[in-house]
């Protein structure tokens, strides 16, 4: 199960630390930070990632379309766009095909739209509240562990 997640112009440095961890935990293949994504070494990053930064493989690019193409030319069979709204499958109820890219936004921009244009689909996480939007490193932990539980559910099948 290969995962490499996709994180474009978060701008905290906690919330970046928050899914190294998470990422470290799932056994992903890689972060790819976009932007001004704060990248390893960086002191608040550390802080929150606690060690994971040295053990999940990263690297940076200026935009997250460049990431989405260079990772479809490496051999990414999947790549999903995690963004609120109706056209997304509920992240639980998606088929996912490995390996897969995950793109998470910046809480407040979201996905750039030219990236969105070039994924496979959208996943997203029901919203029954006021607010339409959870902590992006939160929503990574869900969407995350939806995909390991959804590929471990088909390997039993």
């Amino acid at each position: 199960m290969e995962i490499t997640i996709i994180l474009d112009r978060l701008r905290s440095a906690h919330n970046t630390g928050n899914i190294f961890r998470i990422a470290d935990a799932v056994g992903a293949k890689e972060i790819v930070c976009c932007g001004y994504t704060p990248a390893p070494p960086h002191p608040k990053l550390a802080k929150t990632a606690m060690g994971a930064e040295q053990n999940v493989k990263f690297r940076h690019f200026e935009n997250s379309a460049d990431a989405v193409r260079s990772l479809r030319l490496e051999g990414i069979k999947q790549i999903l766009a995690v963004e609120s709204g109706p056209e997304g499958t509920c992240a639980w109820e998606k088929d996912y095909v490995f390996p897969l890219a995950l793109v998470f936004g910046n809480e407040a921009l979201g996905i750039s739209t030219e990236t969105i244009q070039l994924c496979d689909g959208i996943v997203s996480l029901p919203m029954f509240g006021m607010k339409s939007s959870i902590n992006v490193g939160n929503c990574a932990a869900v969407v995350l562990y939806a995909v390991v539980a959804n590929n471990k559910k088909t390997n039993r099948e």
